[in-house]
C-alpha cells in the first residue's frame, strides 16, 4: 500500500456527522443481533430488508455473511448507501467522517468491511483504495479497540 498525505487548509477540512438512524431501526437491529446464533443472520438480514437505508444493518449483514462474496456484496451496499447519506448530509466528496462520532460508524464499518472482503477475494486495488479512503476520512484510522 502506498501512503498519500492528506492536505489540510489552515482551518482543516470540513467534518460530516451522519444523523442517527432512528430508534425503531436501532431497536430492531439490537434485537436481531441479540437473537440466538442459529437465527441471528436471518434476523439481521430481515432488518436490512425492512430498513435498507440502515448502514449499521448492512455492516452487520456483512459481518455475519456465510462467505467472502456475500460479505463483499453486503459491505458494498452499505458503502454505497453510506455515500448517498453522506452527500445528503452535506459531504461534497472530501472532508472528515470520523469514527469518534458513533453515527458515522455504520458507514465506516461497511467501508472497512469492503476493504477486508476485497482483499479476501483478490481485489487488491480496491482493498488499497478503501484503506486510503478510510485514512482520508479519519486520519486516526484505525480506531482503538
Amino acid at each position: 500500500m502506498s501512503d498519500h498525505a492528506v492536505h489540510l487548509t489552515p482551518t482543516g477540512p470540513p467534518e460530516t456527522v451522519l444523523a442517527t438512524e432512528g430508534a425503531e431501526i436501532e431497536a430492531s437491529l439490537a434485537a436481531a443481533l441479540a437473537a440466538d446464533e442459529a437465527s441471528r443472520r436471518a434476523a439481521v438480514s430481515a432488518v436490512a430488508a425492512t430498513h435498507p437505508q440502515s448502514l449499521f444493518a448492512w455492516a452487520s449483514v456483512g459481518d455475519l455473511a456465510r462467505d467472502d462474496v456475500e460479505a463483499y456484496a453486503a459491505y458494498r451496499v452499505g458503502y454505497h448507501r453510506g455515500l448517498d447519506r453522506l452527500r445528503q448530509s452535506g459531504w461534497r466528496g472530501s472532508g472528515y467522517v470520523r469514527w469518534s462520532h458513533p453515527t458515522n460508524r455504520g458507514f465506516l464499518r461497511a467501508l472497512d468491511g469492503l476493504r477486508r472482503a476485497a482483499g479476501l477475494i483478490g481485489e487488491g486495488d480496491e482493498e488499497e483504495r478503501c484503506a486510503l479512503f478510510l485514512r482520508q476520512l479519519d486520519p486516526d484510522w484505525p480506531p482503538a479497540a
